[in-house]
């Protein structure tokens, strides 16, 4: 047991699997005993120690918990774990799943589960089954490795054995869990750990978050995907020598960028050495590239200079781009950095200090007056996308300084903007590096999410 942090009225451990939380028949020592007995003798107490347990992990599973020392930060944490409470508890867990992959933007799964006392599980029921409870969580797949998937699972109700369950019925069983998966080999150790959890304290009101890493067993091919999950990076691809992190919107990519938030903060306080070889802008989604050694980032560097990387991005578009009756063409315009506003302008004809601009457009769908397009990029310029497609009346959804600012604010579309206030991803890299690379061994090799967005 490891205790990550405790005052006089809560304290933060680290459950260690196949521990109870709290007595069961089997008389095994369990976590609320161990932890009061802890109490009684750091702080001398005498008589029956007072421990409240505010929220409970299966008896196989890991992970951060929170206890309460006195009955006020009892009264006061319990809700917050409570069902449809926003502002209360997050939980946040870590899983390895079998079956095919899961989609790598987060979907929600929805269920209604019964408790079957007798052998101790739950079921998936239909919607009015006497005794049934809603359950709701929602999954993200970060990698796929040896076709096991390690997937981030948030969880919005708290039911029995509910993420093994619901996942389990999707299709996807967590490795190693004898109740809920068919193939697993007894001895084996669930792949399932509660990484992060974060709560308000109950006297001081401050918002804490605590995380925490599983070890051994299935975990050990997935090592820098968790450490890297714990320190809010989503790994989708990663080797001695390169890694690939899905970047959220909001987060500038490397520390010279500015911002005490960046990818590249996030990755060292993981303890991961990397070193950013391109960027996205703040507000674009997606995949970025790091190297992990010197090698590896001037392989890196020459391939992203002679453009043999290929990146692809995704956007939802006002309208739907014209190419002569085809849903496909090439836009090449030319382009002068305006420093002052902070933009570059384009002219459809060539100039004294503009820059090719060409980008490759394919139209995936449109409906109700937008259309989900994607981009290969063949220049690289600055918001070569976003000023391409604004230029022929097109804008992306969410972009304010090459849109339409009553589009971005259309209700019709709020929807498309929940996951992404710019709705614009970087969702594919195929790697091509010169003969003789110290990276060779990666030609041709695809990495490929899907974007925060969809029609």
């Amino acid at each position: 047991m490891t205790i990550l942090y405790e005052d006089n009225h809560i304290i933060v451990c680290v459950k260690p699997v196949n521990v109870p939380v709290q007595e069961d028949e089997t008389g095994d020592l369990d976590m609320l005993r161990m932890l009061k007995a802890y109490i009684k003798e750091k702080y001398s107490k005498p008589g029956e120690v007072f421990l409240g347990l505010v929220h409970r992990l299966d008896r196989p599973v890991g992970g951060v918990m929170v206890f309460a020392r006195t009955s006020k930060a009892a009264s006061r944490l319990t809700p917050q774990f409570a069902e449809k409470n926003g502002a209360g508890a997050v939980k946040r867990y870590a899983a390895i799943v079998e079956g095919g992959p899961m989609p790598s933007v987060s979907l929600r799964y929805e269920c209604f589960l019964k408790k079957d006392e007798a052998e101790r599980k739950s079921r998936v029921v239909p919607e009015g089954t006497e005794g049934a409870r809603k359950a709701s969580l929602d999954a993200r797949t970060i990698c796929v490795k040896g076709g096991l998937s390690l997937v981030d699972v948030l969880l919005h109700t708290g039911r029995h054995h509910q993420i093994r369950v619901q996942l389990s019925h999707g299709g996807n069983p967590i490795w190693g869990d004898q109740k809920y998966n068919p193939n697993a080999v007894p001895g084996q150790q669930i792949a399932l750990f509660a990484y992060s959890l974060s709560f308000e304290h109950p006297t001081t009101h401050e918002r804490m978050t605590f995380t925490a890493l599983p070890s051994g067993g299935a975990w050990k091919d997935f090592a820098d995907e968790t450490r890297l999950l714990a320190a809010g990076v989503s790994c989708a691809y990663s080797d001695g020598d390169v890694l690939v992190v899905n970047k959220p919107a909001g987060v500038t990519v490397a520390n010279a960028d500015g911002g005490e938030d960046t990818l590249e903060s996030r990755i060292a306080s993981a303890g991961v050495a990397a070193f950013p070889v391109h960027r996205l802008d703040a507000m674009t989604s997606g995949l970025v590239v790091f190297a992990r050694n010197a090698r590896a980032k001037a392989a890196l560097d020459e391939a992203m200079r002679m453009r043999t990387i290929g990146k692809s991005y995704r956007a939802i578009v006002l309208g739907c781009p014209d190419f002569a009756g085809k849903r496909f063409g090439t836009l090449t315009f030319y382009a002068v950095k305006d420093a002052e506003a902070g933009l570059v302008r384009l002219y459809d004809r060539p100039r004294h200090g503009a820059a090719e601009m060409i980008t490759n457009i394919r139209v995936l769908k449109s409906e109700g007056g937008v259309s989900e397009v994607e981009a290969d990029l063949v220049t690289g310029r600055t918001h070569q996308i976003r000023a391409s497609l604004a230029h022929i009346g097109c804008p992306i959804l969410g972009d304010d300084r090459y849109g339409d600012r009553a589009f971005n604010r259309d209700p019709a579309y709020k929807k498309l903007r929940k996951s992404a206030p710019l709705c614009l991803a970087a969702v594919r890299l195929r790697f091509g590096f010169p003969d003789g690379s110290y990276l060779s061994r990666l030609n041709g090799k695809v990495v490929f999410i899907l974007p925060p967005f969809g029609l």
